[in-house]
C-alpha cells in the first residue's frame, strides 16, 4: 500500500491553513503540520519530514522565501518538494523563489481539484509550470530581478545540442507533448533528454532548468526558440 503524501501548510492566515487542510485530507493526503511563519516552517519540516510545503510568501518573521532557501539548502534526498502560495499570479518573489529550489507556485483561490492534483504531482516529482503562466513569469523578471533570484550556477557545455535545444523551448515554457510535435519525437524520448539534462546540471526538476536557461542565457526574454 503507498504511503499517504505528507505535507506542511505555511500560511499566516489561520482560516487558509485551515481549508487547505480539509480540502487536502478529505483525499487522503496527510497534513502533518500547519504553522504560521517561516521559523515555524523550518522546524516543522526538520519534525515532520514532509514529502511537500505550501508556503505562503509574505509573512512576519522569516519570510516564504528565506525559509524555502533555508529549507531546500541541504538538497539532500530528505528535502520535501515546497510549492509557493501566492494571491497574485506575477508575484515577482516566486521567481526568486524559484531559483531557491521551490517546483512552482499556486494562486490561493486554486480549486480544491487542482490543489490536490498540484500536491501530487510535484510529490512524483514534477514541477508545477503551466507553460503560459511560465512563461509570463519569467520572462517579466528573469532579465531585471537579480538581486531577488538565488542565481544557479550551471555549465551547459555537458549538454549535447539536443538538449540544449529541448531545455530553451522548456524554458519558454512548451510541454512535453509540445516538444515531442516540435522536434518529431516521442513524448518518452523528451522525456529521457528531460532527465539527463536534470541530471547532467544537477537540477531538482524543471523549474530550476527554467531559470538556469534564462540566467545562463540560453533563453533570452521576449525571444522566440530555435528553428524547427
Amino acid at each position: 500500500m503507498t504511503e499517504p503524501t505528507r505535507v506542511v501548510i505555511v500560511d499566516d492566515q489561520a482560516l487558509v491553513r485551515t481549508g487547505f487542510r480539509m480540502i487536502l485530507a478529505a483525499d487522503g493526503i496527510d497534513v502533518v503540520a500547519e504553522v504560521a511563519d517561516g521559523a515555524q516552517a523550518i522546524d516543522a519540516v526538520r519534525r515532520t519530514l514532509p514529502d511537500v510545503v505550501l508556503m505562503d510568501i509574505r509573512m512576519p518573521g522569516i519570510d516564504g522565501l528565506e525559509a524555502t532557501r533555508r529549507i531546500l539548502s541541504a538538497a539532500d534526498s530528505t528535502a520535501p518538494r515546497v510549492i509557493i502560495l501566492t494571491t497574485f499570479d506575477l508575484d515577482r518573489y516566486v521567481y526568486a523563489a524559484l531559483s531557491a529550489g521551490a517546483s512552482g507556485f499556486l494562486l490561493k483561490d486554486v480549486t480544491p481539484e487542482h490543489l490536490v492534483a498540484a500536491v501530487r504531482l510535484v510529490r512524483s516529482g514534477d514541477a508545477l509550470l503551466a507553460p503560459a503562466i511560465t512563461r509570463r513569469l519569467v520572462e517579466r523578471f528573469a532579465a531585471r530581478d537579480g538581486q531577488a533570484a538565488a542565481t544557479l550556477h550551471r555549465d551547459l557545455s555537458t549538454l549535447t545540442p539536443r538538449e540544449l535545444e529541448v531545455l530553451q523551448l522548456l524554458a519558454k515554457g512548451l510541454s512535453n507533448a509540445e516538444l515531442a510535435a516540435r522536434f518529431g519525437l516521442s513524448e518518452a524520448t523528451v522525456k529521457t533528454h528531460v532527465a539527463r539534462i536534470l541530471s547532467k546540471l544537477g537540477l531538482r526538476d524543471r523549474a530550476q532548468a527554467v531559470v538556469v536557461a534564462y540566467e545562463t542565457g540560453l533563453a533570452v526574454p521576449g525571444a522566440s526558440g530555435p528553428p524547427g
